[in-house]
């Protein structure tokens, strides 16, 4: 599949900010969710000397699409968010292959 974008969110060195404004930045998710645009999202874990991160996988071929989206996001609104990279992704061996692609796993192509 060529429609698929994954996103990195860096986060600013601030956890009041960031649980303060989650439940809204995760119901604009959902939204996203439903309209079946993102596939799936959610916090990294810490790593060392690292800043708080999230990944979000979305299916589209616009990179400018996806940013525009994010644009609307309450963490971005909201400052939270430091850093956003979106980069093209294709999928081609694993469990969930399917679940992204659209297709059966056997059809993928080599990695």
């Amino acid at each position: 599949m060529d429609n698929v974008l994954v996103v990195n969110y860096t986060y600013i060195a601030d956890p009041d900010a960031i649980a303060e404004h989650r439940p809204a930045h995760r119901a604009f998710l959902k939204g996203l969710a439903d309209e079946g645009v993102l596939l799936l999202s959610g916090p990294m874990a810490s790593g060392v000397g690292q800043p708080d991160a999230g990944l979000l996988v979305f299916a589209s071929d616009s990179p400018e699409d996806v940013l525009a989206r994010l644009g609307e996001d309450p963490f971005q609104k909201e400052g939270i968010v430091a850093n956003v990279e979106v980069r093209g992704w294709t999928p081609v061996l694993g469990a969930w292959l399917d679940r992204v692609s659209g297709e059966d796993a056997e059809g993928a192509e080599e990695a």
